[in-house]
């Protein structure tokens, strides 16, 4: 098979939560400009419209703009039944969708600052991924894909409740992973380092340097845009990466694990 064969998902079906703005944005783009059908999923349905019109419209793809709240866990279900009833299968799912808003110290942690972190950034993708899982075992197989973060593996003072539901992801994703593996569905981790989001973008203009402080973490010494994340996505989602699960790649311009 060829190599634009390998990375060539026409006629596969691909949800990616937290695709409106950032790299998820660019993830659904990618994929669609690889030949899937793409959900594009947030918690505001006008915006997922308005998203996802703008991908048929560039990419001549079939789109669904499709809110969830991957926080909603009785929600998650309907959600996924919902792509069933217009695609009839679901391929590849990307569990992009995370928060880690006003970062707090471990001193000044509560515990519903700390439910709320892992209940978008860990309990969302586990409980999107097992009702995705059935339907990509009674098709064939599929891909999923859990975004992680280098985060997850330094830690640090005011990152402690997201690095930690990040952490708490990977290793779910080796036990997804293994589980699943006779169902031909293969599970891995994304570990993006710093991109250029309207987070980090905020962050800049709150306290100036922060761009050059994490840039300079990495051995590229840059800030990735948010484009650079599709070709990752795609292999993982793609034949490309046929023999790869249970594994964490890092997308971090070099930084150390």
């Amino acid at each position: 098979m060829s190599a634009p064969q390998l990375f060539d998902l026409t006629g596969k079906v691909a949800i990616v939560t937290g695709s409106t703005k950032g790299i998820g944005r660019a993830m659904v783009q990618g994929l669609a400009e690889s030949g899937a059908k793409v959900v594009v999923s947030s918690r505001k349905q006008e915006l997922c419209d308005q998203v996802a019109a703008e991908v048929a419209s560039s990419t001549g793809a079939e789109t669904l703009g499709l809110a969830c709240h991957v926080g909603d866990w009785d929600g998650i279900p309907d959600f996924v039944n919902s792509v069933v009833d217009r695609f009839g299968t679901i391929d590849v799912l990307v569990n992009n969708a995370g928060i880690n808003p006003a970062p707090t110290t471990v001193s000044e942690m509560t515990i519903e600052y700390w439910r709320k972190m892992f209940n978008v950034n860990l309990e969302g993708p586990l409980r999107m991924a097992q009702q995705v899982a059935p339907v990509m075992r009674d098709n064939g197989g599929g891909s999923i894909i859990n975004i992680v973060t280098m985060a997850a593996y330094s830690g640090g003072p005011n990152v402690c409740a997201y690095g930690s539901s990040k952490a708490g992801l990977i290793n779910l994703t080796k036990s997804m992973a293994q589980e699943w593996a006779p169902w031909k569905i293969r599970v891995n981790a994304l570990c993006p380092g710093p991109f250029m989001t309207e987070m980090v973008a905020g962050a800049e203009r709150v306290r100036e340097g922060f761009i050059d402080m994490i840039a300079n973490g990495t051995l590229m010494k840059r800030v990735a845009d948010a484009e650079e994340i599709v070709g990752p996505v795609l292999y993982l989602a793609s034949d490309a990466s046929s023999y790869v699960t249970g594994d964490e790649i890092s997308v971090s311009g070099g930084m150390q694990k």
